[in-house]
């Protein structure tokens, strides 16, 4: 009986633990305040404006990619409200679309609407950084399921966007995005 309790409490510790490390130590523990000042400032205005193609790769909740795609973005601004066009092209032959309604408000704080996405995205702009935190429903094909996003975007000096978010179910990692954003030049 005695070996069972402390097999329950190793057990209990080792998924407090799981749930913990993660949050303080890892991704999801940056802040925009770290980024504040350090780089080139991220302009949304500027950054996601005309067109821009973007690489990258999923990776499932093991580490291993299960997806690579390419996509075909279109920023467009009037004012502080913009929309951005965006038509995925994924290895196995899928074309997924998604259109972004952007908003910067006086705060300098951003709000981000999409068919797919329940409720509002938020995001702050911090340096070179965009931190966005929203849910997103999964297509049917895909399960239909809703998972809470963290979305970083990283400007890097000659204008290229790296892209990194982590999706999670129950707080559990089920898949992260790694890519590359790239304005086209006319």
């Amino acid at each position: 009986m005695m070996s069972m309790l402390w097999s329950l409490i190793f057990l209990l510790g080792g998924l407090l633990l799981l749930a913990i490390v993660p949050r303080y130590f890892g991704f999801a523990s940056q802040r925009p305040a770290d980024w504040k000042g350090k780089g080139p400032a991220f302009d949304p205005q500027r950054d996601l404006a005309g067109a821009i193609v973007c690489e990258g790769v999923i990776y499932g909740p093991f580490g291993r990619v299960t997806s690579r795609f390419v996509a075909e973005m279109q920023g467009d601004w009037q004012g502080n409200r913009g929309v951005l066009r965006e038509s995925f092209r994924y290895d196995n032959g899928e074309v997924q679309l998604r259109e972004w309604q952007l908003l910067i408000r006086e705060d300098g704080r951003l709000e981000a609407k999409a068919a797919d996405v329940p409720g509002i995205g938020r995001g702050c702009i911090s340096g070179p950084t965009v931190q966005m935190l929203y849910d997103i429903r999964l297509p049917e094909s895909a399960g239909g399921h809703v998972l809470s996003v963290v979305d970083w975007m990283y400007l890097a000096e000659n204008g290229t966007i790296i892209n990194r978010s982590q999706f999670r179910k129950f707080g559990i990692k089920v898949a992260e995005l790694v890519a590359t954003m790239r304005r086209v030049q006319a």
